[in-house]
């Protein structure tokens, strides 16, 4: 019992190291439900799949920490996030926009998914054409029914050696 309370202690533990730990101080509650709001917004560059706001990384922390020096200074997060676009491009957006340059983040998946449909559907159609390539001449159909009656025979054959092993 005692292990297991050791073990969850150290699994709460890990937890919390796991975790960014800022600590900021805002004039207003509406600059910290800013601060939060960019930081769920903006995607770790190093990380790629968290955002800024769940990452430990250096980059995340400093990208934090900027966002917070702008919001003091009066900046909305219109602006904040232009200069991070300036600064990063596109990418450092979860929700890029639809432009040229990113069609591709748009666009790719759904095109993988119809490019995976086409392959599967040609690899079933070419399976059918080699199927119904292989037809069996009449001399081979008569071959393979010998082939399985000799073995239904020897199956049967064998079975009743069995039985009567075990019976005597």
């Amino acid at each position: 019992m005692t292990r297991l309370i050791l073990m969850l202690l150290l699994l709460v533990g890990q937890a919390a190291l796991a975790m960014p730990v800022d600590t900021f101080k805002f004039k207003s509650a509406e600059q910290e439900t800013s601060f939060h709001h960019l930081s769920n917004e903006l995607r770790c560059l190093v990380c790629q799949n968290q955002s800024i706001a769940d990452s430990n990384a250096d980059l995340a922390k400093d990208l934090r920490n900027e966002i917070y020096k702008m919001l003091l200074q009066g900046k909305s997060e219109d602006e904040i996030i232009d200069f991070m676009v300036q600064r990063y491009g596109d990418f450092v957006l979860y929700n890029p926009p639809m432009k040229p340059l990113t069609w591709l983040l748009w666009f790719g998946p759904v095109i993988a998914l119809l490019a995976g449909f086409v392959v599967v559907a040609n690899y079933i159609r070419n399976q059918r054409k080699l199927a119904a390539a292989v037809e069996l001449s009449s001399e081979e159909q008569q071959r393979l029914a010998a082939l399985r009656s000799d073995l239904q025979q020897a199956r049967h054959t064998a079975a009743m050696d069995e039985n009567s092993g075990a019976n005597g």
